[in-house]
């Protein structure tokens, strides 16, 4: 947001510069993010100087250009062609030299005109921007000093601007005098000459006749609602005061009628919305909730169909505005207007927020209404709108104001304890310098005592309704910086379980960071398409969202792969085909059967998941590793290591069809052991509708399964081993359906004192092997922890594992 300082100080009398209003912003608890100092002309007239005409005389190939010599106090005097009738020697001009740039983005470059060279320009009043006169060009007074700047000399006025954010709760400091009323209260306190001006509407007088009547059909979506009719205006462009505050923060100046408007808005942070009251058909006002599927073609020319829950500002034959969102195509002011109707409303928030984001409308408006205006503001605003609307267009009201306010609405009541405000501070503040605060604040105190007071919070603090709500006041007022640390603070040591969650995720994420990972993050709002047409994540499982954002996060995630592949998609398109990620955050679905981790039908539940895609950079050897399943394998075997867990002691079972093409998941013991983890290569199809070609691996980890196994674990230390291990490699010939894993069991099943590892180092299937056979060329490594092992002993041992695969497994040494 913006705040203009000269606008500002229409508000607050002061004698603080721009960057001393930014520091006291970010005190008070409005964040600054920089003071831009803007011109009068764009670009300052950078380059731009006074010069004396030397020479002036005809071109001898055209009749009414000119061959001049211009001294711009640089050096030598510079030849310069000009076309303007009334350039003469001995003339003060203004000069733009080479490099320049004028307003319209015209930059002045060195040029030749009909054979002769110019170096620069003399400027008339249009092409500086600083006048509209194009009949000669500027002829200066003889006392001009040359080579003065045109910005030092034509005095232009510079314009601070303040850009600043504001939290959802502080819609009161989204306008000029919001901001100058919070600035008012800490200068105040800390007696800095300073002076508040609020609007004067004194002056406002109601007119003759009725004026168009208004009807108020659902008071709970319009608390208050108040209207005039001006008569008699006359539409046209703003004066340059109204345009030069409007540009200043960066909105376009239209026409009069609706730059008020917007100056009424920006200025004191009360929407208003002006009808044509000519195009008000039945004469009548009538504001109600909008029948179901009505349209309403809106001011950017699209038809928009309503909800039975959005209100609508209508006359007796139809919508006109979408009620604090949004104006009508049929109901604006042009500039054929001559009677205006202008609104000044207090909608639900809720009710407004609730439309904006069904409708996909963020307007100023919305933005203020959807946060809570001041209710108290309404009929100030819009007198002062309609004494503006006579000064800059004409017009007589019409009638007194038409309001509907039946249920007013109380300024909140508030116990204060002075002692529990020291206490809850951790240090006195006095009652003196809270009292200051509250009324500089608009705070009306109903009751005072020594020991506390009874206040009445301002309309427009929508968020105040506790004493803890006022102490926020006060200290963002105060000053946090003044609150003194203790020289002792006291803190109780809360126990935490062992293992500690947050210390094992960030081990895990180490462990894949140093494994070549880099960590992502995604949003938990996704689309809801990507689940369509999938079984293991179905699109009815999908926690929808009421009000959507948009069509792209309108469900929670039901797993973390699809935000995967959009990673992937994103680098691809980037020419980034290798892609290692990992990333943590919870996934969301609906149950039927409401279990230990559900609430009300909905389940939430942490994972880790691994994606791994492309292929990686050429090595020493001049070969290229790809990223394929039994790689990500790999490190979810060593990740399950460190943690004590075997793959290959779990539960088997082939991956989901509609996500992986090929893979397995992971359970735990047991025929009722839950799933621990899903590895597998991504569907082709699936990665196609992200736009995705080369082979993705991926794999999610259910957390809380992990950290079930994690915390089974207990670490133990064994001496490294005195005596030397023994390998052998056999190259079994085996029927294509046997296992590994199947291998692996039975031999540590049938080996258990001596076999320490079993691994496989290659899968040979092609010349000289059988079809429907396959060779597996394994590894064991055999140890006894007491002695050194014989020959004999090992190769009774291989023999013995040799007959199991025979017997077992039908399995032949080759």
């Amino acid at each position: 947001m913006k705040v203009s300082y000269n606008w500002l100080k229409d508000y607050l009398k002061c004698d603080l510069s721009p960057q001393q209003i930014a520091d006291i912003m970010t005190s008070i608890g409005i964040e600054v993010d920089g003071v831009e100092q803007t011109e009068a002309v764009p670009g300052g007239l950078a380059g731009v100087v006074v010069a004396e005409v030397l020479e002036c005389e005809a071109h001898p190939d055209s009749d009414h250009l000119h061959i001049t010599k211009v001294n711009d106090g640089t050096g030598e005097p510079l030849t310069v062609v000009c076309g303007a009738p009334n350039v003469s020697a001995g003339q003060n001009v203004l000069f733009a030299q080479i490099g320049s740039v004028l307003p319209g983005d015209f930059k002045i470059k060195k040029s030749k005109i009909r054979g002769v060279e110019s170096f620069g320009m003399i400027c008339a009043e249009d092409e500086l921007g600083i006048g509209s006169s194009h009949d000669g060009i500027m002829v200066l007074p003889a006392d001009a000093k040359v080579g003065t700047p045109a910005r030092e000399y034509l005095n232009l006025p510079t314009e601070a601007v303040i850009e600043y954010e504001i939290t959802a709760n502080r819609v009161d400091a989204a306008s000029h005098f919001g901001v100058a009323r919070d600035i008012y209260a800490y200068l105040v306190l800390n007696g800095i000459p300073c002076r508040l001006v609020r609007p004067d509407v004194s002056a406002f007088k109601e007119g003759r006749g009725e004026g168009i009547p208004v009807e108020v059909k659902d008071g709970d979506g319009a608390p208050r609602y108040t209207g005039i009719t001006v008569r008699g205006v006359k539409v046209g462009p703003s004066p340059e005061w109204l345009q030069k505050k409007l540009m200043a923060i960066g909105q376009h100046p239209i026409n009069n009628i609706v730059d008020v408007s917007n100056y009424i808005l920006f200025g004191l942070g009360q929407p208003l919305h002006t009808f044509d009251a000519g195009k008000i058909r039945g004469g009548k006002v009538i504001v109600r909730r909008a029948a179901e599927g009505e349209i309403i073609r809106t001011l950017d020319g699209v038809e928009r169909k309503l909800s039975a829950s959005d209100m609508v500002i209508c006359d007796t034959v139809g919508p006109m505005c979408i009620a604090g969102v949004f104006g009508g195509e049929d109901s604006g002011v042009t500039e054929a207007t001559t009677d205006v109707f202008i609104e000044s409303a207090y909608f639900d928030p809720v009710s407004i927020r609730r439309t904006s984001k069904s409708q996909g409308l963020q307007t100023d408006a919305s933005f203020r209404y959807e946060r809570g205006c001041d209710p108290g503001i309404t009929l100030c605003a819009l007198k002062r709108a309609a004494l503006l609307i006579q000064e800059l267009a004409g017009g007589t009201i019409e009638g007194g104001i038409k309001e509907i306010y039946p249920n007013k609405i109380e300024r909140k009541r508030i116990s204060l304890d002075y002692s529990r405000i020291d206490a809850f501070v951790g240090q006195k503040i006095g009652s003196e310098k809270i009292k200051t605060i509250l009324e500089a604040l608009q705070y009306n105190f109903v009751e005072e005592s020594a020991s506390g007071a009874v206040v009445e919070a301002p309309s427009y603090m929508v968020d105040v309704y506790r004493p803890a709500d006022v102490v926020e006041e006060i200290l963002r007022i105060y000053g946090y910086d003044n609150i003194a640390l203790p020289h002792h603070m006291k803190m109780s040591v809360c126990a935490s379980p062992t293992p500690q969650p947050e210390a094992v995720r960030n081990q895990i994420s180490n462990f894949l960071a140093a494994n070549g990972f880099t960590e992502i993050m995604n949003n938990s709002l996704t689309k809801g398409a990507y689940y369509e047409g999938l079984s293991t994540f179905p699109a009815e499982a999908s926690v929808k969202i009421v009000n959507p954002l948009s069509s792209d996060l309108n469900v929670m995630r039901q797993s973390l792969i699809p935000g995967g592949l959009e990673v992937v998609a994103y680098n691809v398109n980037r020419q980034i085909y290798r892609v290692k990620t990992f990333e943590y955050g919870s996934v969301y679905r609906r149950v039927t059967d409401k279990g230990p981790e559900t609430l009300e039908g909905y389940e939430e539940h942490p994972c880790f998941t691994l994606m791994l895609s492309g292929e990686g950079d050429k090595n020493w050897t001049g070969s290229v590793r790809k990223g394929d399943f039994f790689q990500l394998k790999g490190t979810l075997e060593l990740l399950l290591k460190r943690y004590g867990a075997d793959i290959y002691q779990m539960r088997e079972e082939a991956a989901p069809q509609d996500i992986f093409s090929e893979g397995s998941a992971y359970f735990l013991p047991g025929p009722q052991g839950r799933q621990l983890a899903v590895l597998g290569t991504v569907q082709p199809s699936l990665a196609k509708k992200f736009g995705i070609k080369q082979p993705v691996v991926a794999a999610e980890i259910d957390w809380n399964v992990l950290f079930t196994l994690i915390k089974r674990n207990k670490v133990r230390f064994t001496e490294l081993p005195q005596f030397p291990q023994v390998r052998r490699d056999l190259a079994l010939l085996m029927d294509e359906g046997v296992r590994y894993a199947d291998l692996r069991a039975a031999a540590f099943k049938n080996a258990k004192g001596l076999l320490r590892q079993v691994g496989l180092f290659d899968v040979y299937r092609g010349k000289g092997i059988p079809d429907g056979m396959k060779q597996y060329a394994m590894s064991l490594v055999l140890r006894d922890d007491s002695r050194t092992l014989t020959d004999e002993e090992v190769e009774r041992t291989v023999t013995r594992l040799l007959e199991v695969f025979k017997n077992q497994f039908g399995a032949e040494l080759r």
